[in-house]
């Protein structure tokens, strides 16, 4: 995909596997699902994909989110994200920024492998919020801890929204996580925004009040997703997340009174 001067490319690593009704819910409702059948396979689950966007711009080779990880608990499969780096011609000593939207496991998965940083030359950027609640605080979790801790003085910490490379903005949006973190590529006049999980079923364009069961503060996290959802509705602007359909981006539109995503 090019956003004016940058391009912006889905890069795969694996699957997961959820039954949806039990990770995206309707307050007061049994199984939402029932209207939305055609986005979940007929035994109920939902097939979530895993893996990250690589954005050139500039002089500039920045991969957002990692992936799973070569890693394979029978629900999450990963591994395939660097053989999708190479297939765009791209090697881990050419990456030179790795930024998390959020720091939850299958989103970090190649920020190291056997405790060694799998970008080399990259800085590894993270908002603090998110690496205090998953790697330093009181709700630490160890896995979180033992992955990105090998990062060292690779690793740079972020508190406000900045720039981070020409045309790729962070946005601090606070909800499915404290650190959660929008990434927007804009140029020419067109502008991109890679959601992390904001969303993680199109569904959730259409039907403002799903709660996601990952969500820290399920309030926030809806304000922020339908405040961006909102904004774009009816706009050239793009959004995608790694867990939609084919990573594929796509728009809001809105024209009908009912919001819905439409992949482009």
């Amino acid at each position: 995909m090019k956003i004016g001067d940058i391009e912006v490319l889905a890069i795969a690593d694996g699957v997961g596997t959820e039954v949806a009704a039990e990770i995206l819910t309707r307050p007061g409702v049994d199984d939402p699902w029932s209207c939305h059948e055609h986005h979940r396979r007929p035994d109920g689950s939902l097939d979530l994909p895993l893996g990250g966007f690589l954005v050139r711009t500039g002089e500039r080779t920045v991969l957002v989110d990692a992936g799973v990880g070569p890693f394979d608990d029978g629900r999450y499969r990963g591994g395939g994200l660097l053989d999708s780096l190479v297939a765009h011609g791209v090697t881990p000593e050419e990456v030179t920024d790795v930024v998390f939207t959020h720091l939850h496991f299958d989103h970090i998965g190649w920020a190291t492998v056997e405790g060694k940083p799998v970008f080399p030359r990259a800085t590894y950027r993270a908002h603090e919020a998110d690496w205090e609640h998953f790697v330093t605080g009181a709700t630490a979790v160890p896995e979180a801890s033992a992955k990105l801790t090998p990062l060292g003085d690779q690793l740079a910490l972020f508190e406000a929204d900045f720039t981070v490379a020409p045309g790729l903005d962070a946005l601090h949006v606070p909800g499915h996580t404290p650190g959660t973190t929008v990434f927007v590529a804009s140029s020419g006049g067109r502008r991109a925004l890679l959601l992390g999980d904001v969303a993680h079923s199109v569904v959730q364009f259409g039907e403002r009040d799903w709660q996601v069961v990952w969500d820290v503060d399920p309030a926030a996290a809806s304000a922020a997703r339908n405040r961006i959802a909102d904004e774009a509705a009816d706009t050239e602007d793009l959004l995608v997340a790694a867990h939609f359909p084919g990573m594929r981006f796509g728009r809001v539109l809105a024209a009908d009174g009912n919001r819905r995503f439409v992949a482009v």
